[in-house]
């Protein structure tokens, strides 16, 4: 304990530096993965049978590995972060549209008729109706895509994406007990303070 102690005092500055490499992975990646799914979704909703390829096509992107994913980009895009983000965007844009299409979908078929009957025009409906209605199963698909994205960015660290899992591996390749602790608490606290956060903020909803 003392010997953990002592790791965490010499080397806090490294462990906050990666932490907030971690968050800005996290945050990038999310923010593009919400403009992206935002285009495809409003897609879908001119076009079901559109919606339903995009979430099959994504459903077998998403059953692929990580790093298999890493390894067929990086002689295109190199290593680093910009092929960490495509492959994070990418697996995200399953779980953001997975949840988006079905929870508009699944608004009352009556209610959007009522809107159109109204006068209101396709996207006006899909504004001020449907996406209202749906605020929830938009609200999962958020949390599902953030939780995962944390996790994985910690792998993307074996391609020098950097973050949390810098400091995991190398504790692997160096057998530092103390580094493999501190970089496995920390990946695994970030996403449960996060998970948290979402579910505090779900109950107020």
């Amino acid at each position: 304990m003392s010997g953990m102690m002592k790791y965490l005092s010499r080397h806090y500055d490294d462990l906050l530096e990666a932490l907030l490499e971690h968050l800005e992975l996290v945050v990038v990646t999310l923010v593009f993965s919400l403009l992206i799914a935002a285009v495809l979704t409003v897609a879908a909703v001119y076009s079901r049978r559109a919606g339903e390829y995009m979430i099959q096509a994504f459903s077998v992107l998403y059953s692929v590995p990580s790093l298999a994913l890493f390894a067929l980009l990086i002689p295109v895009t190199g290593l680093g972060k910009t092929t960490a983000e495509i492959v994070l965007i990418a697996y995200n844009q399953y779980l953001l549209l997975r949840n988006f299409i079905s929870g508009l979908y699944q608004v009352d078929p009556a209610v959007i008729e009522a809107a159109e009957g109204m006068g209101m025009r396709r996207l006006q409906v899909l504004w001020k109706v449907r996406l209202p209605l749906s605020k929830k199963a938009f609200f999962t698909g958020i949390q599902l895509a953030v939780v995962s994205t944390i996790g994985i960015a910690t792998i993307a660290a074996m391609i020098n994406a950097g973050g949390l899992g810098t400091i995991l591996f190398d504790g692997l390749r160096t057998l530092n007990i103390y580094k493999i602790i501190a970089g496995s608490v920390l990946s695994a606290g970030l996403a449960l303070v996060i998970n948290g956060v979402f579910k505090a903020v779900e109950k107020r909803m």
